[in-house]
């Protein structure tokens, strides 16, 4: 697996996914941050697009899948983000962190988040 990576970071969403009822009624903001592992010394070399992952595709992949139909889990949501890229994409592995800053528990706190790390199988 090579050491290059396509950094994709505070990708911003409002989604209604949660376990609790007032997440699925109200929704709430996402953040997620990938990353996907490629070689990257063919597309430096030769500037040319079809050497990496086009991260606009990327993007609407994302996209769909955080806006998309309510999951209670965000487990759940990283899973189908880190499996889209790996069917579709030409990368080696990708790591997904999704993050919830507006999470509805009573504390002060940042954010609640998974990250989850997949290697295409061979």
């Amino acid at each position: 697996m090579s050491d290059d990576r396509v950094l994709m970071r505070g990708l911003l969403f409002y989604g209604y996914h949660g376990v609790m009822p007032e997440e699925n009624r109200l929704g709430q903001r996402f953040i997620v941050d990938i990353d996907l592992s490629m070689p990257l010394g063919d597309a430096g070399r030769t500037d040319d697009l079809t050497k990496t992952v086009d991260y606009v595709a990327v993007l609407g992949d994302v996209r769909r899948i955080v806006e998309g139909p309510p999951l209670k889990l965000i487990e759940t949501v990283a899973e189908r983000i880190a499996a889209k890229v790996l069917h579709d994409y030409a990368v080696d592995a990708v790591r997904v962190r999704v993050r919830k800053p507006d999470v509805p528990i009573p504390a002060a706190l940042e954010y609640v988040g998974v990250e989850i790390h997949r290697r295409r199988s061979k």
